[in-house]
C-alpha cells in the first residue's frame, strides 16, 4: 500500500512497565472507536510495518497497547515516538458536511468575495488551530479551518467555499511581510 492509503492514528508515547507495553497517544476524536483493533502499522523509516495488537486498553486519561513480538522494556524503548497508522478504509464514515483533512487536498478554494483562489496543498495544525495551505499568486497562504471562514465543503465537486476575513490575502501578498 502507498503512504496515501494510510492515516495517522497516533504515536507510541513511552514504555509502560517492563514487559514491552506502551503508553499510546491516539490523535483521533473518539479513541473508543478503535478499541477493537487487531493490528496497526508502524512507520519504520520509509516502510509501513504491520504489528498485531495483543492488548489494547483505552481509558479516558490513559491508553495502553501491547504489540506482538515486543516483550521487553528495551524493545519498547526502541519504538518510542514511532507513529501508528491504519488503512484509510478503516476511517469511520462521516456525515455529508464533515470531512477528513486528507480528503480535501487538491480541492479548489473559491472565496465569496475574491473568486477562485487556488487548490489545497495540505492541511496541518499550527497548535492554536488547523489551517489549510494553498498557493495564491505564487504566495503560500494559510486559511484557518473555522466554520465562519469555511462555511461549506462540496465533496461532489471538490470545492471549498470560503469567506475570508478582510485583509487576509493582502497580508500574504504584501512584499514587506
Amino acid at each position: 500500500m502507498a503512504a496515501t492509503e494510510y492515516f495517522e492514528l497516533g504515536t507510541l508515547s513511552k514504555p509502560h512497565g517492563i514487559k514491552g507495553a506502551f503508553h499510546v497517544y491516539l490523535d483521533v476524536d473518539d479513541p473508543e472507536e478503535y478499541e477493537d483493533l487487531d493490528a496497526v502499522f508502524l512507520q519504520l523509516g520509509n516502510e509501513m510495518v504491520p504489528y498485531f495488537i495483543t492488548d489494547l486498553q483505552i481509558r479516558s486519561n490513559l491508553n495502553l497497547m501491547c504489540l506482538e513480538g515486543i516483550d521487553t522494556l528495551d524493545a519498547a524503548k526502541e519504538l518510542v515516538g514511532v507513529k501508528l497508522f491504519l488503512p484509510v478504509s478503516m476511517l469511520p464514515k462521516l456525515k455529508d458536511n464533515q470531512f477528513y483533512y486528507h480528503e480535501i487536498v487538491g480541492y479548489q478554494v473559491i472565496d465569496k468575495n475574491h473568486g477562485a483562489l487556488g487548490t489545497v496543498k495540505e492541511v496541518y495544525s499550527t497548535g492554536a488551530q488547523d489551517v489549510l495551505v494553498m498557493t495564491y499568486q505564487t504566495k503560500e497562504v494559510l486559511i484557518p479551518l473555522m466554520d465562519e471562514i469555511i462555511p461549506t465543503v462540496d465533496k461532489k465537486n471538490q470545492v471549498i467555499h470560503s469567506i475570508l476575513p478582510e485583509g487576509l490575502l493582502e497580508v500574504y501578498l504584501d512584499d514587506a511581510n
